[in-house]
């Protein structure tokens, strides 16, 4: 097992990200007077959801990663999932501040939420296809595929 180099050096450029977004609503708490909530203030609101989905979905998707490259996947692999993560959570705070429905709208919160659950999705059937017990699934899948193909022949003998 090795260490997750390429996952660590994506995760310190997401934690940038992850620190401009916090100053960001910090920014707007302060603009805002609101120390708590959004303060009815609509960019404030945008800045706290921003905030709040990257934290929400990068720590797992990324976690994973690390797991899939510790566990030997192709350095190329690492570096196209991190790079969409990088991708879905730069565009999404983009979408956030723009009118709903518009092209801004679309390609950002739209774009980068829906990288972001695809790459949530890939990166667990990744990991669950690399668990042993799917050799076992698989073999419970051959035996019950016999199985059936065995009631079937019974069938067709009891009603001849």
């Amino acid at each position: 097992m090795h260490m997750p180099t390429i996952t660590a050096n994506y995760l310190a450029v997401l934690a940038l990200v992850y620190a401009a977004l916090a100053l960001q609503v910090i920014r707007l708490r302060q603009s805002n007077k609101a120390a708590f909530n959004d303060a009815g203030n609509l960019a404030l609101r945008s800045a706290i959801r921003a905030h709040g989905n990257f934290v929400e979905y990068v720590p797992i998707i990324t976690l994973m990663v690390a797991f899939l490259e510790m566990s030997g996947a192709p350095p190329l692999r690492t570096h196209l999932l991190m790079g969409a993560l990088l991708l879905s959570r730069l565009l999404h705070p983009f979408g956030m501040y723009a009118a709903p429905n518009s092209l801004q709208f679309r390609i950002g919160r739209v774009g980068g939420m829906t990288i972001t659950i695809l790459l949530l999705i890939a990166c667990a059937v990744a990991i669950l296809a690399r668990l042993p017990w799917t050799v076992a699934a698989a073999e419970i899948s051959e035996q019950t595929v016999a199985a059936i193909q065995f009631l079937q022949v019974v069938h067709i003998i009891l009603t001849l």
